[in-house]
């Protein structure tokens, strides 16, 4: 009952939010001290549960040697979900063709949006030369990996290394205890969030006028987002998962409007541990081993909109792309969103290695920048749906019971 309270606060925050931000729009920002609040609650959390969350998992799977399957499975599954989702992005980008007719004069570029971001930038992102450094920057990447090798290390280590997973499992018991303390302040932290930056914006009617401007880019990124969240992952779900995709939903829904409304699957990550494990009833080894890596390199939403992004500015520029060029988009905005940080607006630094790879200009970006805040949050919806989804699947594919 508290359960089902808490969602339905959530849903009246993030609505009263919504209306308060459009109707009153910048008299809105005093209250942004409470989204803040809010979000610095959540990311106070987020390191020790990835930590602990990870170790707990990968130790509760027995043997190591079984780690290898789940992983190569959890992988495998991922970067299909990611690939499929870039396609549609493609396929809806070549139908509607956004970026027709749609002028480019005046667009800015954010400073952050500029740098440049490697393949070798990304295999080195995976190891940090300081664990505690990682920690304070929230680098979770490199952490996932060495929960990954003390996790694996402590199955091997018999009765001492037993004793350490207990205070593991002691500790992210802990943690999930906090989270549940930290959801009370969601349903304030989501209405200041919400109003907020719908305030910044300029308020209802401002808003209005930017999406005119570029209403078929943000309509092909929704109808791709709608398609791949509401038929393809619910089909996945269904037929993998062997759930029942309006009752998971249900089961995620804090975790779904917390990351609307935060913009961000890390910081949303423990609630949605939260809810894969306790209102899904999902394997508690399949989401403590799948979620964090999910939060990390699962970026579903991200990929297709960063597909869909570079055909828009292409065709707002008149450039045309040859199937091999759109090739290319599809093999790099796979990548690319693997390397997103589940951060807000990462996926704008991660569209760099997108255009650069097929040679558009960087500067068709700061047309997309009006309505990206309000994209964000729908693609990381996404992103945590999809992340939510794989950990059902997963654990019934991979049989994991615990």
């Amino acid at each position: 009952m508290r359960k089902n309270l808490l969602v339905v606060l959530i849903i009246i925050g993030a609505i009263a939010g919504g209306l308060c931000g459009w109707f009153w729009g910048p008299r809105m920002e005093p209250v942004a001290f409470l989204g803040e609040l809010f979000l610095n609650a959540l990311r106070m959390i987020v390191v020790p549960i990835v930590i602990f969350s990870m170790i707990v998992g990968v130790s509760s799977l027995g043997d190591i040697r079984r780690i290898g399957r789940v992983g190569g499975v959890t992988l495998a599954y991922y970067l299909a979900t990611t690939a499929l989702a870039v396609l549609l992005g493609l396929v809806l980008v070549n139908l509607i063709h956004p970026g027709a007719g749609v002028s480019l004069a005046g667009a800015k570029i954010p400073e952050g949006a500029v740098a440049k971001v490697g393949v070798t930038d990304l295999i080195l992102s995976f190891v940090h030369p300081n664990i505690f450094a990682a920690m304070a920057e929230t680098k979770i990447l490199p952490l996932i990996i060495v929960a990954l090798i003390f996790g694996g290390v402590l199955t091997t280590m018999g009765q001492r290394g037993r004793r350490i997973i207990e205070l593991c499992e002691t500790l992210n018991e802990l943690m999930i205890k906090v989270v549940h303390l930290i959801l009370w302040l969601a349903p304030v932290g989501v209405f200041a969030l919400v109003a907020t930056e719908l305030g910044a914006s300029g308020g209802g009617e401002a808003f209005l006028q930017e999406l005119a401007r570029v209403g078929r880019y943000s309509a092909t990124v929704l109808v791709g987002l709608f398609i791949h969240g509401v038929v393809f992952l619910p089909l996945l779900l269904f037929l993998l998962g062997r759930q029942s995709p309006a009752r998971y939903f249900w089961g995620m829904v804090e975790a779904l409007v917390t990351a609307f409304s935060t913009a961000s699957s890390s910081a949303t990550l423990p609630v949605t541990l939260e809810a894969v494990k306790e209102r899904n009833r999902v394997s508690r080894s399949a989401a403590d081993f799948v979620l964090p890596i999910g939060a990390t390199v699962n970026m579903d939403g991200t990929a297709l909109y960063e597909a869909v992004a570079a055909m828009f500015i292409a065709q707002s520029y008149g450039i045309e792309l040859s199937l091999t060029h759109q090739a290319i988009i599809f093999i790099t905005a796979t990548l690319a969103s693997i390397g997103a940080a589940g951060i807000p607006q990462a996926g704008l630094v991660t569209m760099i290695l997108v255009l650069e790879a097929v040679g558009l200009p960087l500067e068709g970006i700061g047309i997309i920048l009006s309505v990206d805040w309000f994209l964000d949050r729908c693609r990381t919806t996404v992103n945590v749906w999809g992340d939510g989804v794989g950990a059902a699947v997963i654990a019934r594919v991979c049989r994991l019971k615990s």
